[in-house]
């Protein structure tokens, strides 16, 4: 499996505005900017986000984004759900009448249990455990340098 472009950032894009969960809502250009990323882009992928409620919209001279609900209770597999669609490693997990072979294929049931563990993993981390690793990555960066 391997997640889009589209997946990824809007990871990043959720990442940032759980760091700053509690504060002013942050521009999308500023986003953009700080994670190397096209406004334009950002602007395709944070719509989707707020259309299941993840993010709110902030109109006016101090508007912006924010999450619009706790960083721990927001999971990566509502995310990648979102921006992604289903985990389903193949077409015959999703729909099992796809394949008239579902039955007695191993391959099938591989597929399917792997497809639960990841669905398992992306679940089981939230915006806020990632904010928390963030922290931790950086200041082992910055006790390397020292």
């Amino acid at each position: 499996m391997k997640l889009s472009t589209r997946a990824r950032y809007g990871v990043r894009l959720m990442l940032t505005l759980a760091q700053n969960y509690g504060k002013d809502p942050v521009y999308l250009k500023d986003i953009a900017r700080q994670e190397d990323i096209s406004e334009k882009y950002l602007s395709l992928i944070i719509m989707p986000l707020r259309g299941i409620g993840l993010v709110n919209s902030v109109r006016g001279a101090y508007g912006g984004y924010n999450l619009a609900r706790d960083p721990s209770q927001i999971t990566l597999k509502e995310i990648v759900d979102i921006l992604e669609g289903d985990c389903s490693l193949v077409d015959c997990v999703k729909d099992p009448s796809a394949c008239p072979r579902v039955s007695t294929c191993v391959s099938h049931d591989i597929w399917a249990e792997i497809g639960g563990k990841i669905s398992e993993t992306l679940n089981s981390i939230t915006l806020d455990a990632m904010v928390k690793m963030n922290r931790d990555k950086i200041k082992k960066v910055n006790k390397k340098k020292k």
